[in-house]
């Protein structure tokens, strides 16, 4: 691999303050060497890439999502929805995927991702019926088709109708079903090296689709082999209803009941928190993902971010499924955050740079990766992600980095993963895109005519 310097950009947020408005230096798949403004690199480099007129950023990493849902976005039966009707309604849809439609929907979720400047993104699938037992395998190699980085995690469904959970029961699967999977995966999958493309969690789905047997047995497993635990959590009043009707408590006493109130686990949405409980998931060093779009879509309510960092948390970003977010552009999704944010604790508190924060060291953290992915430091792998401010939208902007946020940045000009393009010119790179949206429009048809 060639040792390349980055030149000059227009501008660069680190991440960490450091000076590297010269650019930077890479080789061999990682930032070898930041390089001051109006220097140049101490390092024999091999070639240049003029970045002079882009704005660079860590290439942004996306905590929460659901791959299998790009099918089924903007379905009219549960456009305007609440969580557990919107559930309800589109669980016997998902139930009928084939292995074809979600390796589709896994690349069409991966592409949009890497078009906004997404280099990370971790998914949550929790669906396994009977014809897609080998879910976690297709999503591998959907990811390996793109270049991109994964956190792939092994959700799990347990609690059906019949038990007095909200699935349909041909979608749940008996625990030691979901166990023995969740073991080949790690083993087979999992790496743990700095520049891994490939990671495994574990993830029970949520209070209401899971008995509390396989939340603790995943989190004796996830101790077992050292890996993450995710969930969703907190998302909506009716979830905290069903906690209290179910188990006889609130979600963050579910939480630790089970054994997940710790800092191997990161929640999804993490909404509805009195003060003692956001004091107590901060202790526990737990991370939140927030996913904006979907809980407004969804009208499920704002996550308290700044009141869970104060506490000992983390926040991270996600753009969620794709029939709730139905999006999966994360450079707009740390926009939205920063709005909503702004409406909960002012335009002072929440700048352009916090929650850039959000969608890069934020996530990092969450998945478990700070040490090598989320800042431009040396050292860590060179996921970039490049902007043009070209466009009409930005014209007249004067603050490059605050402008992919208040002007609406929505498209990634350049993303390298690793230190290898992914994206160039606005083009992923190693796929026929148009065939891919024609295949992936036919199989939304097909599921929803099935």
């Amino acid at each position: 691999m060639s040792t390349i310097w980055i030149k000059q950009p227009l501008a660069i947020f680190t991440g960490n303050k450091s000076d590297a408005r010269g650019g930077m230096v890479i080789s061999q798949g990682k930032i070898v060497e930041l390089v001051p403004v109006g220097q140049t690199p101490t390092h024999a480099v091999d070639e240049s890439f003029d970045a002079q007129n882009l704005v660079v950023l860590p290439g942004l990493i996306n905590s929460h999502h659901h791959f299998y849902q790009t099918l089924t976005r903007a379905w009219a039966p549960v456009v305007n929805a609440p969580l557990f009707p919107w559930l309800k309604t589109l669980y016997p849809i998902w139930a009928k995927l084939n292995p074809e439609q979600l390796h589709l929907a896994t690349q069409v979720a991966l592409a949009e991702l890497l078009l906004s400047g997404c280099s990370y993104a971790a998914d949550h699938h929790y669906l396994f019926p009977q014809q897609l037992s080998d879910a976690i395998d297709i999503q591998v190699q959907a990811a390996q088709s793109l270049g991109m980085r994964v956190m792939l995690t092994r959700g799990s469904m347990s609690l059906g109708e019949e038990q007095g959970g909200l699935p349909p029961q041909h979608t749940v699967q008996e625990i030691d079903t979901i166990l023995r999977d969740s073991e080949r995966l790690i083993s087979r999958y999992h790496d743990r090296g700095a520049d891994a493309m490939v990671n495994i969690a574990l993830a029970p789905c949520s209070p209401f689709s899971v008995t509390r047997d396989i939340m603790r047995e995943s989190a004796k497993l996830a101790e077992q082999y050292d890996v993450r635990l995710h969930t969703h959590l907190a998302e909506t009043i009716d979830e905290e209803n069903f906690c209290l009707d179910q188990f006889g408590m609130r979600t963050v006493d579910y939480l630790e009941s089970v054994g997940w109130l710790n800092s191997r686990t990161w929640l999804a949405h993490g909404i509805h928190f009195n003060p003692d409980e956001i004091q107590r998931l901060g202790q526990a060093k737990v991370g939140i993902c927030h996913c904006p779009h979907s809980n407004m879509r969804l009208a499920s309510g704002i996550c308290p971010t700044l009141d869970l960092i104060q506490a000992g948390a983390t926040i991270g970003l996600g753009v969620d499924g794709s029939a709730s977010g139905d999006a999966s552009n994360l450079i707009l999704e740390a926009r939205q955050a920063m709005y909503l944010q702004r409406l909960k604790y002012g335009a002072e508190k929440v700048t352009p740079e916090l929650a850039l924060g959000w969608a890069t060291q934020g996530s990092a953290k969450l998945l478990g990766r700070d040490q090598h992915l989320g800042e431009i430091k040396v050292g860590f792998q060179a996921d970039l992600a490049f902007y043009s401010l070209d466009e009409i939208k930005f014209s007249g902007s004067h603050d490059p980095i605050a402008a992919l946020l208040l002007c609406g940045a929505d498209r990634a000009q350049h993303v390298m993963v690793q230190g290898k393009w992914v994206v160039k010119d606005q083009q992923v790179l190693g796929i026929d895109l148009e065939k891919l949206l024609a295949d992936h429009r036919q199989a939304a048809k097909a599921l929803l005519a099935a």
